[in-house]
């Protein structure tokens, strides 16, 4: 009562009220223990068997259909998507023009894109 002036009691009880809900919940959430299973699927292992095996098989799935590609497309590809390597490294080690590497990428990539879509898309 030491800050209370005496003009505006409603505020001031509300105030305190609403101050002492926040400390409640904050307490109340120090000590929660989380036992519902949506907890410990949302902080599963990341290194987890199942996605692992879908990384692989996006892996080779993309491998086979730049395999698939005529050249210069397929090796523009496979350095750029598979082997993640910059534009400026893959200029590097081919020796080419950055905006020719730019543009067989880009043409590359509308290719995959249609071998993606067919149902037929080549498999090991």
């Amino acid at each position: 009562m030491a800050y209370f002036d005496g003009k505006n009691a409603r505020a001031w009880l509300c105030r305190i009220a609403t101050n002492k809900c926040l400390d409640h919940l904050k307490r109340a959430g120090r000590k929660s223990v989380p036992t519902e299973d949506a907890y410990f699927t949302a902080i599963a292992a990341p290194d987890s068997v199942e996605n692992t095996c879908l990384e692989d098989d996006v892996r080779r799935q993309l491998f086979c259909c730049c395999q698939a590609l005529k050249e210069p497309y397929r090796s523009a590809a496979l350095d750029y998507y598979y082997y993640e390597m910059e534009i400026g490294e893959i200029a590097q080690k081919t020796g080419k023009n950055i905006k020719t590497l730019q543009t067989q990428i880009y043409r590359a990539k509308g290719m995959l894109r249609k071998l993606y879509g067919k149902e037929g898309a080549p498999h090991d």
